[in-house]
């Protein structure tokens, strides 16, 4: 049973999950609610000035999830598991980093220093993806900041990064889409505040002044020569769509550059998956059938790349069935992202959603 206790935010520890929304003053959402905590996050919520939260009793602990088992889960899962493949890692030191630099990035577009921020900031996620060779991602455990514009640039960034070495592109297009993942919302700068912070749903006219931020982050990357062309246009196309009914151009599919037809897909899944104040967050299983339903709007080979990449129920993790009951996941596939193998905690069954026609009816909630 989940029970919500209210705790010192000095008392916090990594692992704790927060069972309430953080914004700031204008309305905007810092920190989601069910968020895990790490120390990053601690200490932010410190330099808020935030001195208690609530936080989520209950739940099964990662060092418990053993205890739970039956023996003849405990034997299936043993000869089962099999470690996911090898995800992007962000410590907290490169994390604080690249915080620091983008928030660097989006209070000082005329800088001269503008470039070599984002240089540093892609340079580093560039070395955390080859550190491991990651190839997948787990989307909840990026975190790079909580403010929603520079998370969600770093997320698209690093995503963009991941699908982009799924499709097997050279390190430097790897790291030039991470360079035009991280700058693709830098024009929101230009964006009047009383719509970029409006704690709802824009108007038309409103909506149309927000479209043109793909045209004013082009114009602030376009002229620098540390920039290239595919950079700059990945920068102005992340919002097209393959059937010529995106913005700002309304470009079709074979106008669309190879760098933002990627980014299309990353954009859209995080924005989806990332709570606001006028909107609440999808969960990712959600999510990622609505990028599956997309074949008309988005490249396909980008979204191949992205359910090949993607880590919805890492291994270990415990989750419900649609038969009522409780399952460990052991091994993940790349070809069935919603539908991994699992065993049954109790009745120690195993369960192989992705191949095995007797669990058709089955689906994780």
């Amino acid at each position: 049973m989940i029970r919500r206790r209210l705790i010192r935010t000095r008392q916090l520890r990594s692992g704790m999950k927060i069972d309430q929304s953080v914004v700031d003053r204008l309305g905007r959402n810092l920190i989601a609610r069910g968020a895990v905590l790490d120390e990053y996050i601690i200490d932010s919520l410190l330099k808020l000035g935030i001195m208690s939260v609530y936080i989520q009793d209950g739940e099964y602990e990662p060092e418990d999830a053993d205890k739970i088992l039956s023996t003849a889960a405990k034997k299936n899962v043993e000869r089962l598991r099999t470690e996911d493949r090898s995800k992007v890692s962000l410590s907290n030191s490169v994390r604080k980093r690249v915080a620091e630099g983008i928030q660097y990035i989006y209070s000082n577009t005329a800088s001269q220093e503008f470039s070599e921020a984002a240089d540093s900031i892609t340079s580093s996620l560039m070395a955390a993806i080859e550190e491991n060779d990651a190839v997948a991602i787990d989307i909840g455990a990026l975190k790079a900041s909580d403010e929603y514009t520079f998370k969600h640039s770093v997320d698209v960034a690093t995503i963009s990064m991941i699908l982009a070495k799924q499709q097997g592109l050279s390190k430097t297009e790897i790291y030039e889409i991470g360079l035009s993942g991280l700058l693709h919302d830098v024009g929101k700068t230009e964006v009047p505040l009383e719509i970029l912070n409006k704690p709802g749903r824009l108007d038309d006219d409103e909506f149309a002044v927000m479209k043109q931020h793909s045209v004013f982050g082009y114009n602030i990357v376009k002229d620098r020569p540390e920039f290239n062309a595919a950079i700059s246009l990945g920068v102005l196309q992340h919002h097209e769509k393959t059937n010529g009914r995106g913005y700002p151009l309304g470009l079709t599919a074979e106008e669309i550059s190879p760098y933002a037809k990627i980014m299309t897909v990353a954009d859209i899944y995080d924005a989806l998956i990332t709570e606001r104040p006028y909107k609440a967050a999808f969960s990712q299983r959600d999510a990622v059938e609505m990028i599956m339903s997309m074949t008309g709007e988005v490249d396909m080979t980008a979204m191949k790349s992205f359910l090949e990449s993607m880590i919805l129920y890492p291994v270990d993790s415990i989750v419900e069935l649609s038969n009522g009951e409780k399952a460990r996941v052991v091994k993940n596939s790349p070809h069935y992202i919603l539908r991994p193998t699992v065993v049954g905690v109790q009745s120690g069954k195993i369960y192989n959603l992705g191949e095995d026609l007797s669990c058709a009816n089955i689906i994780i909630k």
